[in-house]
């Protein structure tokens, strides 16, 4: 229960968050945080990370179908201990399906935060790389 409802605080803030950069900003703008090292930019990425695999929307929505059949035929082995594992598995879920709402809405995907020597990114990105680098954890550290 706990992946289900971490996936739905992720989705639903990731949403939130793009609404709120959607409506605030126009496409295209950047507005400094801290000059020169941390600006929201709002963009519109129509690929993957490093924009990489451009306007290939059906591509990743079937990843994120493949991901949630993976998800509901194997849920019942997701180990509950340590608590981290179930929520990794919710943040990936979530930021898959924050995305997937945007390729299907939009073609694209809202990214903003700009760290000006990274490609841009959003709220579902962070859940993404933070669910995986916690899973391999889990695994890394199992085996030890």
């Amino acid at each position: 229960m706990i992946t289900i409802a971490t996936a739905v605080f992720i989705c639903l803030l990731d949403q939130a968050v793009k609404w709120l950069v959607q409506t605030s900003m126009v496409l295209g703008e950047s507005v400094p945080i801290f000059p020169h090292i941390f600006h929201l930019t709002y963009i519109i990425n129509p690929g993957a990370a490093f924009g990489i695999l451009a306007d290939q929307q059906w591509f990743f929505l079937g990843i994120v179908g493949v991901l949630l059949v993976v998800f509901f035929m194997l849920r019942s082995r997701i180990p509950s201990r340590p608590v981290y594992f179930p929520v990794a598995v919710g943040m990936l879920l979530g930021g898959a399906l924050g995305n997937a709402i945007d390729r299907v809405r939009i073609q694209g995907v809202v990214d903003f935060f700009d760290f000006r020597i990274w490609p841009i990114f959003n709220v579902a990105d962070v859940a993404i790389c933070l669910g995986v680098g916690l899973i391999a954890f889990y695994y890394w550290r199992r085996d030890t």
